[in-house]
């Protein structure tokens, strides 16, 4: 991830089912705005109470998605996403 530059990233999904995703998520958010890379999406699933999805998306991560979530749905999510923010 070092050789690389940020910006070149694909979007990021992080999966937490700890419990820690009112530290993770924001604490992910905070070091890609350091780095001004706002234009990648950050997305995932788990565990996550919805008023805390509410919560993450004001701050603003992309979908999360909860277990059970069918894997059509978040590949659906995803392309669409892609489609909607072409890199330059």
């Amino acid at each position: 991830i070092y050789t690389l530059s940020l910006h070149d990233a694909l979007p990021i999904c992080i999966s937490v089912l700890s419990g820690a995703h009112m530290t993770i998520f924001p604490k992910i958010l905070n070091m890609m705005k350091e780095k001004d890379a706002v234009d990648i999406l950050l997305f995932g699933g788990g565990i996550i109470p919805e008023q805390d999805i509410e919560k993450l998306k004001e701050l603003g991560v992309g979908e999360l998605f909860t277990p059970g979530a069918a894997t059509t749905r978040i590949a659906d999510y995803l392309k669409k996403w892609v489609e909607e923010h072409p890199k330059l």
